[in-house]
């Protein structure tokens, strides 16, 4: 940001104070970090992207008429509200975005998670009156003033959630829901969003259900008035419905000659409202109209702060949601047209609009799929599009927007229900994730039947938990394998899944897929004694009975040496050791020629340690366990405690415990924490012990470089089959190397 102050007035900077001058340039740093903008604009190419821009912003703006107020009509306001939030989130963004290609403004998805609110919390039954003392009727022109303040409550408290959260730099709360979590989400979504438009499809009326099942009991009153239908509506809807997706057939396979879309849904609103006008559907027919669109724009009116208790959760999940939208259809123009997309910026951007949108009456927005498409392909490059869009909006609701009274709701549906046409491809994702990921495809279709059942606020919340839970799961009952080599190469696989892949002789390579914490270390133990093929536990046991039976014998032998040496005469040969004989025993062991030598020195004052060879039990096939810690990321302390006890009862059995492919010694094992713990750096030459090739590459076993190449044979000398130069100032009996990393031996 210091070349960005330069350009500003060097010399004024220059004779201020310093302290002033830092302030000075932390304002800026600031100014061009929240209104990126500001950065972009002075650059900006007029003769290379101008044209484009304004072509691109008169397509999408020909969308955003037909979808604001068809999205203003699923979430459950005035249509008029829709042509606001196509309005002034579109231009706001234009100072706060990073993306060049996002369009946002009314999104399917957020606008039924708002008329599913509005339904619950402000029902039409709350606004029924008398008319004429007997029938009743709702009051519409109350209702929808009181569900317009509710929303701009719950969009001003969404704007306050992203704002919030991007200030924090928590814009990595997205990473929470995973892609097939937000594909079976949005998918179950479209589903209640073509629930609920059937109502203006048949032309019945049904009653406004909220919470759990909703959208079933929606649908069973749907089907139940199947007979009212009214056949002028329905005929309009199919009609509208055929018109609409032929040409966006068409507009999609001719995409590369046509210089623009075909604006079919702009064209269908002008017909039909031309003709529902001149014959007069409504009186005729009695096809429902969206009825008195006002002119002009409103003054600014603060949230009424006492939803916020109601709708607190609501805000969350769409804030979240939104976001989700936005940030992964901007992460994807930003990929393809090479430039980067600031998430945390964008969750201020998207928060921004949402909160100052709320003054003015709009919905909560996010970034629509099909929109964006357009001013992509349409030639738009900048945000520049999102302005004339804003403009031809803007033009709409001073001028245009009251010749839209008599357009029937049906056409509206039928825009809604073709534009779910993209959504609704996401069922395919069932055999992709079939074939690629079964994990995930449980994640979406729980997603997918929670959201069904459950609604969208609960199913949200459903859902995420779910995946928690998912990852949990994978991390706690991860795949445990055994590495061998395959043949005539360096790599390392699972021996279970390549036939070709033959372990090394006297050695075994395990490997956990997930890293270590409390939750798996304990099943982590005991997979690798299940795949070492040792009884541990069993060899253990036995060993501890054999040592205990010797130690009977050696006392019971101490015993008796005690009771000759008194009786016995002794005396010391010229060795220093001194020599017992011993009489004939009946048995005709210890005669005359035998002798009970008691050795005196040094050397001799230490018995030879036991092996289970010398207990006489059965000895492991393997000399060397090496444990691939390359997907472990970090070991808390009662992994650290397990790991103990793994290299103690191995030790036990005569069995040595490596650690190979750590991302660093402090980071996983400190000598704080295991201070048997040795580190040796890894050795490029081939050692005679193990066998195992120079290298492997990571993440096929061990990282290059980090391969044990030498096995201690026994305690005494544990450095003795190492091969590498011995460098003064090491430590003694550590091996230097050019390779990085460490490998640890335990020694208990």
């Amino acid at each position: 940001m210091g070349s960005i102050a330069s350009h500003g007035a060097p010399s004024a900077l220059s004779d201020v104070p310093k302290p002033l001058s830092l302030c000075s340039a932390l304002a800026l740093s600031l100014l061009f970090r929240f209104l990126p903008f500001l950065h972009w604009l002075p650059r900006y190419p007029f003769k290379d992207w101008l044209l484009g821009d304004i072509a691109s912003g008169f397509s999408v703006g020909i969308m955003h008429l037909p979808q604001g107020l068809a999205y203003a009509l699923l979430a459950g306001l005035p249509p008029v509200t829709g042509l606001y939030s196509s309005f002034y989130p579109v231009f706001l963004y234009f100072f706060f975005g990073t993306s060049r290609h996002n369009s946002v403004g009314p999104f399917a998805v957020i606008s039924v998670m708002i008329g599913s609110l509005t339904d619950s919390l402000l029902p039409s039954e709350k606004f029924l009156e008398s008319v004429n003392g007997s029938n009743m009727t709702v009051n519409e022109a109350q209702r929808d003033a009181a569900r317009v303040e509710l929303v701009a409550t719950i969009t001003v408290l969404t704007g306050i959630f992203q704002v919030a959260l991007g200030l924090l730099q928590f814009g990595f709360v997205v990473t929470y829901l995973s892609d097939p979590l937000v594909r079976g989400y949005t998918t179950a979504a479209s589903v209640h969003v073509l629930i609920s438009q059937l109502k203006n499809v048949f032309g019945v009326s049904v009653g406004e259900h909220s919470g759990p099942l909703s959208m079933f009991m929606t649908f069973i009153e749907i089907c139940q008035k199947l007979p009212e239908t009214n056949v002028g509506t329905l005929v309009t809807a199919i009609i509208a419905m055929v018109a609409i997706f032929i040409v966006k057939e068409l507009n999609h396979k001719l995409a590369s000659k046509l210089p623009m879309p075909i604006p079919i849904e702009l064209i269908t609103i002008i017909i039909s409202t031309g003709i529902s006008y001149g014959v007069n559907l409504n009186a005729k027919f009695g096809i429902s109209v969206v009825g008195n669109i006002p002119s002009g724009l409103k003054p600014p009116v603060a949230p009424n702060v006492s939803y916020f208790g109601q709708v607190v959760g609501n805000a969350f999940a769409i804030a979240v949601v939104g976001y989700a939208i936005c940030i992964s259809l901007g992460k994807i123009f930003a990929l393809k047209h090479g430039y980067k997309v600031d998430s945390n910026q964008e969750l201020i951007a998207l928060g921004l609009c949402n909160f100052l949108g709320g003054f003015f009456q709009c919905f909560a927005i996010s970034c629509s799929m099909s929109r964006s498409l357009v001013q992509e392909s349409t030639g738009g490059n900048s945000q520049v599009a999102g302005v004339i869009a804003s403009l031809v909006i803007l033009v709409t609701i001073l001028k245009v927007g009251e010749l839209f009274r008599d357009l029937p709701k049906a056409i509206l549906s039928a825009i809604i229900i073709i534009n779910l046409k993209g959504m609704f491809k996401q069922f395919n994702d069932l055999c992709m994730l079939w074939k690629s990921n079964r994990v995930d495809l449980v994640v979406w279709i729980v997603t997918f039947v929670a959201t069904l059942i459950l609604n969208l606020d609960i199913g949200l919340a459903a859902s995420v938990g779910f995946g928690l839970l998912t990852v949990i799961f994978r991390t706690q009952l991860p795949h445990y394998s055994i590495l061998g080599r395959i043949a005539d190469t360096d790599v390392y696989r699972d021996v279970a899944e390549y036939q070709t892949a033959q372990e090394v002789s006297g050695v075994k390579i395990f490997r956990s897929s997930s890293t270590l914490y409390f939750a798996n270390v304990e099943l982590y133990a005991e997979a690798l004694k299940k795949k070492s093929g040792i009884n541990v536990d069993r060899l253990i046991e036995k060993k501890k009975k054999a040592l205990k039976k010797l130690k009977k014998q050696q006392k019971k032998a101490e015993k008796e040496k005690a009771k000759w040496k008194k009786v016995l005469p002794c005396h010391r040969d010229p060795s220093g050791a001194t020599l017992h004989h011993l009489p004939d025993t009946e048995d005709g062991h210890n005669g005359p020629d035998i002798a009970v030598i008691e050795l005196s020195g040094a050397e001799g004052s230490t018995p030879p340690k036991p092996t289970l060879r010398t207990l006489g039990l059965p000895q492991p096939g393997l000399h060397a366990i090496i444990l691939d810690f390359s997907p472990v990321s970090f070991v808390d302390t009662v992994s650290i405690k397990i790991l103990k006890n793994i290299f103690r009862d191995f030790h036990e059995i005569e069995v040595d415990v490596f650690v190979a492919g750590c991302p660093g010694e402090e980071a996983l094992l400190s000598r704080q924490t295991l201070p048997s713990i040795q580190a040796y750096p890894p050795l490029r030459n081939t050692a005679a012990g193990l066998g195992l090739p120079p290298w492997c590459p990571y993440p096929r076993g061990f990282p290059r470089g980090q391969v044990l190449q030498g096995v201690p044979r026994t305690q005494s000398e544990p450095h003795s089959l190492w091969q590498g130069s011995w460098i003064p100032g090491d430590g003694p009996g550590v091996p230097r190397s050019a390779g990085g990393g460490r490998l640890l031996q335990v020694e208990v």
